[in-house]
């Protein structure tokens, strides 16, 4: 058996094979199995890790024929439980005592010119857009810590969806952001468009932790998000969400 350094580094080096969209399978954790690392080892890859395994009673017994331990499968079976209990369709939910609770998208009404040509006291900038969303408030409102989960459609990636910070003006809600997710060195949009961290947890499925957020209005701004299309201006969507003191 490998020693327990020369474990972890294997552990290390099959990890580091995987790509950032790809997920475990059966056939990873057989894998994982046969090269001998520890019981130990492999379920915390399976608990760390994106899976999506297949776990019927033919799976399970394969798995079992395979090598693969009691404790490994049922660490397996844990992360397909919790699995089952994610959204299947595709949206941004929020978590709610303990439910995921889909946030339903509002319009927005961006330009680059006309009558959206100011945001709050600052003018446009070559390159950036200001939105509104009307109405002072979203509906969705929340206390931090909070958790969001996206699904993702087909060809769609965590890192298009942009955070915004929204602010209140003549009964609606005002950003600025920018074309072709590129800042402006000089430009404003920097300050409604806000960093976040994000974990893959499945297949097209990431979560989103928020903990440092001030109260006020915030929504994600979803990638070509453009509905209809004008001379001046586009309609897009937005996942908004309110936190509260």
């Amino acid at each position: 058996m490998p020693k327990p350094s020369m474990i972890a580094l294997l552990a290390l080096l099959f990890l580091g094979t995987l790509s950032a969209q790809e997920v475990l399978r059966n056939d990873s954790i057989i894998k994982l199995v046969r090269s001998g690392l520890s019981e130990d080892v492999i379920v915390n890859v399976v608990k760390t890790q994106p899976g999506q395994y297949s776990l019927s009673a033919e799976d399970l017994i394969s798995l079992k024929n395979a090598g693969v331990s009691e404790k490994i499968i049922s660490a397996l079976l844990a992360k397909g439980s919790a699995a089952r209990a994610l959204p299947s369709d595709v949206g941004v939910y929020c978590k709610k005592n303990g439910n995921w609770i889909q946030l339903l998208p509002e319009a927005v009404n961006w330009q680059t010119g006309g009558a959206l040509k100011h945001v709050g006291t600052l003018g446009v900038v070559k390159g950036d857009v200001n939105g509104r969303v009307y109405g002072p408030h979203s509906k969705m409102a929340v206390s931090l810590p909070v958790e969001f989960l996206f699904r993702l459609p087909e060809g769609t990636e965590i890192t298009e969806y942009q955070l915004i910070h929204c602010r209140g003006h003549s009964g609606a809600r005002e950003f600025r952001t920018v074309t072709g997710g590129v800042f402006h060195a000089s430009g404003g949009a920097r300050r409604d468009l806000l960093p976040f961290d994000f974990k893959k947890i499945a297949d097209r499925t990431y979560v989103v932790s928020l903990a440092q957020l001030k109260a006020g209005e915030y929504g994600y701004l979803a990638p070509g998000a453009a509905m209809q299309s004008h001379a001046s201006a586009q309609l897009g969507k937005m996942y908004t969400f309110r936190v509260l003191e």
